[in-house]
């Protein structure tokens, strides 16, 4: 089964968002970078994906306009095979990547970027529905701390944890990023 590497939001835009913390940076770019690096490596289709909202201004760090619709700064360099611009939660919804990820015969999707329990989360979920096997690499995935409605603070770890516990053996297999790449390498066999 032949897999593709989905890099969901992983842009400059968040940079200019209140929420926005360096705090996670580091780790989350390791295992990001590892997965892209590990997918070139392995000769495995990479799509990436840009959210692109809101008002078509340069004050808008979500518009094109603004410039900060491109890879975030300490992000691998790769060439996409695919890249997507969305409107959208799911990288699925509007975008032609569902289209294109059937004409390349694409089974398993790993999924990764920002931000886990939004766009990664979101993307995960309908993969799933749609009958792709997903490959959810939580450490390669990176949100923010949030507030609660009742506004209790809600850290970025359980927001992770969260997502990976109404995830798992449903609509996806959490792996690492290691084990990601293992399984794409036996599905390819």
């Amino acid at each position: 089964m032949k897999t593709c590497l989905i890099v969901i939001d992983a842009q400059e835009s968040f940079r200019h968002r209140p929420f926005f913390t360096e705090r996670d940076m580091p780790g989350w770019l390791a295992a990001q970078n590892a997965l892209i690096e590990g997918a070139r490596a392995a000769g495995m289709p990479l799509a990436r994906v840009f959210h692109v909202a809101g008002p078509d201004q340069a004050a808008n760090p979500f518009s094109l306009a603004s410039g900060q619709v491109r890879p975030i700064e300490g992000l691998a360099a790769f060439d996409a095979d695919t890249t997507v611009h969305k409107q959208r939660h799911s990288a699925l919804v509007g975008t032609g990547l569902d289209v294109w990820l059937t004409q390349q015969g694409i089974g398993r999707l790993i999924v990764s970027g920002i931000r886990t329990e939004q766009c990664c989360e979101t993307t995960a979920r309908h993969a799933s529905d749609l009958g792709w096997t997903v490959d959810f690499v939580t450490d390669a995935t990176l949100t923010f701390d949030m507030q609660q409605p009742d506004g209790t603070p809600l850290p970025a770890d359980a927001i992770k944890a969260r997502t990976a516990t109404v995830l798992a053996g449903r609509f996806a297999t959490l792996c690492s990023a290691a084990q990601a790449l293992e399984r794409a390498a036996q599905a390819a066999t």
